[in-house]
Parts: C-alpha cells; structure tokens; sequence
C-alpha cells in the first residue's frame, strides 16, 4: 500500500482526484509561484520599486522559463522551502543579471509560497462549486421524483414510523446546500494575496509597501488583506472545518446506501456495484464505502491541520510544514467525496417492493406510533399508550398484524387503511420543498 493512495496509480481512481490533484502537483506549484514573483516586479516596475525595464522583463520571463521541481529538492531540504531554490533558477534562467538581481524584490518566501496557494485554492472552490451545484441538482430529481415513496425510517439501527424516500434523500442534501453557502463566504478568508516581507513589515519597500500589495491583489485577481497574515491561519482553518464537514455530510450519504443496500434490506439497487473474488452473487457498495473511509479520513485531519494554527511569533515553520503535510490530502480527499456522490447519485435506484415488505415487516409495528395518536382522539393519551403497547406485545408474541388486532379491539374504523394514509407526515413536503430550494438557488 503506498503512503499516498490518491497519487498511486493502482489506487488513484478509487481514492484520488485527477483534477484537484493537478491544483497540488510540484509543476502547479512552482507555476504558480512564478506568477506571483512576475506579477510583483511588473507591479514593482509600474509603481517605481524597481526599474521598469527589470519589471517587465521579469514578468515577461516568469511566463517563458521552464523549471524542473526536482532540480529544486536538494536546496529544498536545506532551506526547508522552496523559494530561495526557485529563485535562484528563474534568475539564472533569465540569462540577464542585471534585470534578474530585482527578482523577488522586498518579498519573503512565504509571500510567494501563500499567494501561489491562494491561486491554486481559488480554482479547488470553483471545481467544488460546480460539482456541489450538480450533486445538489442530482439529488434534487431524487427527492421531487420520489416525495411520496414510502418507506421504514430507522432510529437507533431499529424501524421507527413510515417516511418517504424523497425526504431521505432531501437529508443528505440539506447539509449540502449548507456547505455551499459556506464555500462562499470562504472566498474572502482564502483568496487574499500574502505580502509582508521578512517579518510581517513590508520593511524592504518603504512606504510603497502597502500600495505594491494592493496592486500586487489586483493583478492576480485577489483580495488586499491589509495586514500580514503570516501567523493568522484562520482562513486555513475556516477551510480545513468546511472540508470535515462536507465530507462527513458525503459520509451520511455513503452510510446509508451501504445500510440500504444491505441483505436483507435491497431498498436501493447501486448500478455498476463491485463484485467479489470470490462470491459471484454479492454486489458489494463499493462508492459508498469509500465515501465513509474519505470521511474519517478528512474529519481526522482536519483537527491536525486546524491545530497546526497555532502558530509562534511571527512565522512558525514546524506549524506550516503540518499545513503542508495535511491539506494537498484533505483537499483531494473532499474532491473526490464530491465527485463520487455525483457519480453514486446518477446510479441508485430505490426499490419500491422491498421498501413496502420492509414496511410491513414485523406485523405492521411500525404503525404503533400513529394508533397511539389515533386512539388518543377519543381516549386519554396515557391509556391510548397503554393499550397500544398492549398490542405490540401480543403482535411479537403472536405475529399477528398490529391493525388486525386494533380492529378487534377497537371496532369501527379500518385501521389497516388509516395507518397506511396517515403514516408520512410532512415527509413528502420536506422532499419537495429541499428539490425547490435547489432549483430556486439556480434561478437568474
């Protein structure tokens, strides 16, 4: 088993994500870090920092040079960062030291390293964006499609009362929507540029410093944070909660399908299913589980990446190296969820006879609650109570129906009838109005 499931090719597909990996791959990063450094020295030139000549050639070249990541690894592990390595190698690839000598001018390599992930996370928000918007409209038809359909709710591992597949499906989505409205006020905690300099001064550039920072913002489409945020990692922890959250709201999903899908059980087919080495006949819930697994997995992270927030003094290398080490697997990790629910949500298929004999499974106990409040519109609540776990009992030791044995001792009313019609609530209005604020949100 290698150490990276997601980036082996044997487990990639199962665990990885092709395209949230690209975003935290060694070229992504070291392309992004040199946008930054030519954004700033054309920001520098423009604003008189550095020589406007130096500036646009700089920016110019920052588009042109080609770096290999691993020519980077030997200095990386001295410096423990990778900046003064890559700068090096721009400024020599440049093939023009008098320009080159302005390159990362005034910046500190966080600077670069923290505005090169803020590009990189900008464009992770807008591919979970469009996969939360097509999961949530996948779901959505679910619901609408199925608001009547009744079925067994369970409690505690046990049935309960009569609810109807749309407003299960309508749960796992709730949260969703939720977590979509979070991921956007995560923008501004996230998509800022870092430029503070050494130690958080911006000392290197006078009073241009602040001015450079705005238009630096500007330039790569992110916001001006006013401040150094070298030591405040609280959009990173902001993203590591969000990202526990949606993939535990993702694991719910998963949790389900595989209880649903269960012998015994059958309520939703899975098309596509795994198959065994071994047992021809089982159709294993694969998607599901791996759902579950991502989710412990992001959850157990996410408090190593937010207690990595507590950073010391100024800059703290030992609490970014942690950030490091966590949120590339986290954000792969969560995309993946999300991919995987989309795809799970265009293969389930309930099963309506399994739900009903589920339903009328253990002689219709699943009806007691609703006699119980039946009998109470003309006898006292307690004695209603009484009488129907009465029959309860008599049902599990006789095995007949529970409507059978209310008929007989409370003639007058069919009750097979009205506990079959009184038994969903509000379960299809849940349903329909979770696939209405779906499509509301959608609207122009």
């Amino acid at each position: 088993m290698p150490a990276a499931p997601a980036d082996s090719p044997l487990y990639a597909r199962l665990f990885g994500d092709d395209e949230a990996a690209r975003l935290f791959s060694d070229s992504a990063e070291v392309r992004a870090m040199l946008l930054v450094e030519g954004a700033l020295a054309k920001v520098q030139g423009e604003l008189g920092v550095i020589p406007a000549e130096s500036a646009a050639f700089l920016h110019r070249s920052s588009f042109e040079v080609q770096i290999d990541p691993s020519a980077l690894a030997a200095e990386t592990a001295v410096n423990g960062v990778p900046v003064p390595a890559l700068v090096t190698a721009f400024r020599k690839a440049c093939n023009a030291p008098d320009h080159a000598a302005f390159a990362h001018w005034g910046a500190t390599s966080q600077d670069i390293m923290d505005t090169a992930l803020a590009l990189r996370l900008k464009r992770l928000i807008e591919l979970w964006e469009t996969r939360l918007e097509a999961l949530l409209s996948a779901l959505a038809t679910l619901a609408d499609t199925h608001a009547t359909l009744p079925m067994a709710a369970r409690t505690y591992g046990q049935a309960a009362t009569p609810t109807s597949f749309g407003a299960v499906v309508a749960g796992w989505g709730w949260p969703l929507v939720a977590q979509r409205q979070a991921l956007a006020l995560l923008r501004p905690a996230l998509l800022r540029v870092s430029l503070s300099g050494a130690a958080g001064t911006l000392s290197a550039m006078g009073d241009k410093g602040p001015e450079v920072r705005a238009e630096l913002a500007k330039a790569l489409g992110l916001a001006d944070p006013v401040h150094s945020w070298h030591s405040d990692r609280t959009g990173i922890g902001a993203l590591a909660g969000w990202m526990a959250t949606t993939s535990a709201a993702l694991g719910k999903l998963g949790e389900d399908l595989i209880l649903m899908t269960q012998s015994g059980i059958g309520e939703v087919q899975i098309s596509g299913a795994g198959g065994s080495s071994t047992m021809p006949q089982k159709q294993n819930p694969v998607g599901p589980s791996v759902l579950v697994a991502l989710a412990r997995q992001v959850t157990g992270l996410a408090a190593t990446l937010q207690g990595a927030g507590a950073h010391r003094q100024q800059r703290d290398g030992a609490a970014w190296f942690t950030e490091w080490l966590t949120l590339p697997q986290m954000a792969i990790s969560t995309s993946r969820g999300v991919g995987l629910a989309l795809d799970l949500a265009g293969r389930i298929a309930p099963d309506p006879a399994a739900m009903s004999r589920n339903l009328n499974d253990g002689g219709g106990l699943i009806h007691a609650e609703a006699l119980s409040f039946a009998l109470a519109e003309t006898l006292p609540r307690p004695e209603a109570q009484a009488a129907v776990k009465r029959l309860c009992q008599e049902v599990m030791e006789t095995g007949t129906p529970l409507a059978s044995l209310a008929i007989r001792d409370f003639p007058g009313t069919d009750w097979a009838a009205r506990l079959a019609s009184a038994g969903l609530g509000q379960a299809p209005i849940e349903a329909r109005a979770f696939a209405y604020s779906v499509a509301a949100s959608r609207a122009p």
